[in-house]
């Protein structure tokens, strides 16, 4: 994911904390706190920058929980957002086997290892994560977009330019591109159709 996956959680009001604040956070939740505060100074910690420190916190918290699909959840982000993917799988993979996440954290951890997977180069598996997380999320456009990548990357470019050009149909506000609505989903079933 990398921050560039469009969620927009990096821009939150906890974001413009002070390193002050966010040094007093980590002391906080290293005296000793519940699962609950730690995890909240932790995702704090995360959106202000400090994801280094929020991955301290994480990774004990992580070990004491190995069921706590939250806290497996907010693991894996932060070493995404670290550039550790190879490090964020196994959370994800703990995230999404287990109960807990809100509707939003699902398709989030769901994002994350497909995106994951496939920036380690494990298309196939990133294909299959994607596939069966649009089927569960239809109106994710994210999620679709996440899967088109994939199949590009397993050499499925028409079913990637497909998802793609009935994306842009449905979800653009662009009057020019709202005209041409019907004929780009035509096309879109079959670019390789002619006359």
């Amino acid at each position: 994911m990398n921050d560039i996956d469009g969620t927009g959680r990096n821009g939150s009001a906890d974001s413009q904390k002070s390193d002050a604040d966010a040094r007093a956070d980590s002391a906080d939740a290293r005296a000793g706190t519940g699962r609950d505060e730690i995890l909240a100074q932790a995702v704090r910690l995360r959106e202000s920058g400090r994801r280094e420190e929020a991955r301290a916190l994480l990774l004990p918290l992580s070990e004491s929980h190995p069921d706590d699909a939250e806290i497996a959840y907010q693991t894996a982000w932060v070493h995404d957002t670290l550039g550790l993917e190879a490090e964020a799988l196994p959370h994800y993979l703990r995230a999404i086997r287990h109960p807990g996440l809100t509707d939003e954290d699902r398709r989030g951890a769901l994002l994350g290892l497909g995106s994951t997977y496939r920036v380690l180069g494990k298309y196939p598996e990133a294909v299959a994560v994607l596939r069966d997380a649009v089927a569960e999320y239809p109106d994710d456009g994210a999620l679709r977009t996440f899967l088109a990548m994939a199949l590009y990357n397993t050499g499925q470019h028409h079913d990637a330019m497909a998802l793609l050009l009935n994306l842009i149909a449905t979800t653009s506000r662009d009057p020019e591109i709202a005209a041409y609505r019907p004929a780009i989903e035509h096309y879109a079933k079959d670019l390789d159709a002619t006359l």
